[in-house]
């Protein structure tokens, strides 16, 4: 700041109002404070990319309704303690909407906290074995937005894990304290039993994951697997003509 006002006492705008002058003293404080906050939110969410809807194809996915997405991204959902589930198979696009509105909450100055269900469970299992689970469950229970990606995609850490009991010391009181939790998986809602091992475990979790929740299933193909076959094709060689 005391390097803008001597620039601004050396080139002075003379029909500029005081108030004018002062506000060219304070926005680039503002706007610098601002930026360091965000950047601080997105390095303690462990986002691992930062993806935008800009970036997100529609068209590949004619039957996902963007209105309701978009509606999604105005944060709302947030406000009201509402909960988001993603379903669908590997490739529709759930982790990119997903983690493209955990973006926007950091922008909105939210604690945000990302994980896979795989890397949640092995920290939480892991706290078990020295008696700090009560600390390790402190950033998922305390943060705004919760996003647990990948939900059945875990193959060691569900079998050493008691899947249910630890999913329920996490979603138990963030539903009690009507924080947002959002979650992708390619797990049928009604076979969480069989995933968890657990018919009443399974029941109470996803009871309260679908109170005041969105829910939203993507059926479509994937869009990983149509880039890999484009690249396949531009890469294979054409076979020449035979004469």
């Amino acid at each position: 700041m005391r390097q803008a006002l001597e620039q601004t006492l050396a080139d002075p705008e003379p029909d500029q109002s005081r108030l004018d002058w002062l506000w060219t003293l304070v926005e680039p404080q503002i706007q610098a404070r601002l930026e360091r906050r965000v950047e601080r939110r997105i390095k303690e969410s462990r986002l691992p990319v930062r993806r935008t809807f800009a970036e997100f194809n529609w068209d590949f996915q004619p039957g996902l309704d963007q209105d309701h997405i978009l509606e999604l991204a105005t944060l709302r959902f947030l406000s009201e303690g509402k909960n988001l589930l993603l379903g669908g198979e590997s490739g529709t696009g759930k982790s990119h909407i997903a983690e493209a509105l955990a973006l926007l909450a950091c922008m909105d100055n939210r604690r945000v906290r990302y994980t896979t269900s795989a890397d949640m469970l092995a920290d939480l299992n892991a706290s078990l074995a020295d008696n700090t689970l009560e600390e390790a469950l402190k950033p998922y229970v305390r943060a705004d937005l919760l996003l647990i990606d990948e939900v059945g995609l875990e193959q060691v850490e569900r079998k050493m894990a008691s899947r249910s009991g630890l999913m329920q010391k996490v979603i138990f009181p963030r539903y009690n304290a009507k924080r947002s939790t959002v979650i992708t998986s390619n797990i049928p809602w009604e076979a969480w039993a069989d995933y968890l091992d657990d018919q009443f475990g399974a029941t109470a979790i996803l009871d309260r994951l679908l109170h005041h929740s969105h829910v939203i299933s993507i059926k479509g193909p994937s869009y990983r697997d149509w880039v890999h076959q484009q690249e396949v094709g531009v890469r294979r060689p054409k076979q020449r003509a035979r004469t």
